[in-house]
């Protein structure tokens, strides 16, 4: 797909890599719907894409629920005539108390974020896709999805969910002209990165996860999945972002 001239829906985009794709994206030329909870700072992604010539416009949303999804998608009819890409980026790690004493209800929220919004956003795409010819979805799952997380195997669970789902999903490019595909990056430089502790520092396993592997950029992560975005031959396609050392990828 071109990505000139499209129309993208980005969730989690006040921030890091939702806020990297978004920007990336519309210097591409897409206009860009920015989805999230955080008003100020998606008004912040929003004002820098059209401080450059861009077309951006700012929806509260909570991607675990279902109405909020609904509205997101109504607000990109309205404002640009429809959408083209969805990016199914919000997230959430649960931090400190770590697992198991993590709270039960801070779990559930994460399972309906991290995969129900992804589930969820995904299925209410379809027919407006369609609609339009057809489409591209790119989840961000992790390579926690890979690499199980001990102190944090609810997200471990969920980015995995989301790459089998996404997997599951690749009859939709023979049925519907819609490609779902996903990317897995491991540690990025993020604000989540730095509140997976207590809320303001990070976790002891990402401390630890720092001397393995290198942290990645955001522009890393948009890089690639605007080239999945371009690439016509990808569904059902995950795709780990970063260099690997060779213990990693035999682990993997």
């Amino acid at each position: 797909m071109e990505i000139a001239g499209k129309v993208a829906v980005i969730t989690g985009a006040s921030s890091g890599i939702g806020r990297t794709c978004a920007r990336s994206l519309a210097a591409a030329g897409a206009s860009i719907l920015v989805a999230d909870l955080d008003e100020d700072g998606g008004s912040e992604t929003v004002d820098s894409i059209v401080s450059k010539g861009g077309a951006a416009q700012f929806v509260r949303t909570e991607v675990s629920c279902l109405e909020d999804l609904a509205t997101m998608f109504a607000a990109a009819e309205e404002r640009f005539g429809g959408f083209d890409i969805l990016c199914n980026n919000a997230g959430i790690v649960c931090g400190e108390p770590l697992w198991p004493a993590t709270d039960p209800g801070l779990l559930m929220t994460q399972v309906m974020v991290n995969l129900g919004g992804v589930i969820l956003g995904t299925r209410l795409a379809i027919e407006p896709l369609r609609a339009r010819g057809g489409g591209v979805v790119v989840n961000t799952a992790s390579l926690a999805a890979l690499l199980p997380l001990e102190d944090e195997p609810g997200y471990s669970a969920t980015k995995a969910g989301v790459v089998m789902f996404t997997r599951a999903c690749g009859a939709l490019q023979r049925t519907h002209n819609i490609r779902v595909n996903a990317v897995l990056p491991w540690l990025v430089d993020t604000p989540l990165l730095g509140k997976s502790g207590d809320g303001s520092t990070e976790a002891p396993w990402a401390r630890q996860a720092r001397q393995i592997l290198p942290v990645l950029d955001p522009a890393d992560v948009a890089g690639a999945v605007m080239e999945i975005i371009e690439d016509d031959s990808l569904a059902g396609h995950y795709r780990i972002v970063g260099e690997l050392p060779d213990f990693v990828t035999e682990m993997i």
